[in-house]
């Protein structure tokens, strides 16, 4: 698979993630995808789990911003900021992806990188 249809996919997902919809970003998946975001939660398996996890997201208004994205082979470390709003509070995440892709160029594995200190919340 080339590089250039892997960022292309990358920016598209870092685009979705501030805009969806959800489908849209399932789409991006393999359909046994396996996401864990973030890592050491329980893996959720294919697009009705992984639709849960971005489901979530549209309550908000949220803006992203892709920092990098490095590629090697099929696979993906995509560093990105997400600032989301919803209910009086503002939710800053800075996340690190880590992906795999199926020779189709769908998803088949994403693992995020963040924790407590890469998430701050904000009364606005």
């Amino acid at each position: 698979m080339a590089t250039q249809q892997i960022h292309e996919t990358v920016e598209r997902y870092v685009h979705l993630v501030q805009t969806g919809p959800t489908s849209e970003i399932l789409a991006l998946y393999a359909p046994d995808a396996v996401v864990e975001d973030p890592i050491g939660s329980d893996p959720r398996n294919g697009h009705e789990a992984i639709g849960e996890l971005y489901r979530a997201l549209e309550s908000m208004q949220r803006k992203t911003e892709l920092h990098a994205a490095r590629i090697v082979g099929n696979h993906a470390a995509v560093s990105f900021t997400m600032v989301g709003e919803a209910g009086g509070h503002r939710m800053t995440l800075s996340a690190i992806d880590a992906m795999e892709f199926d020779d189709q160029g769908k998803i088949k594995s994403m693992r995020a990188y963040w924790g407590p200190e890469d998430l701050a919340s904000e009364k606005i």
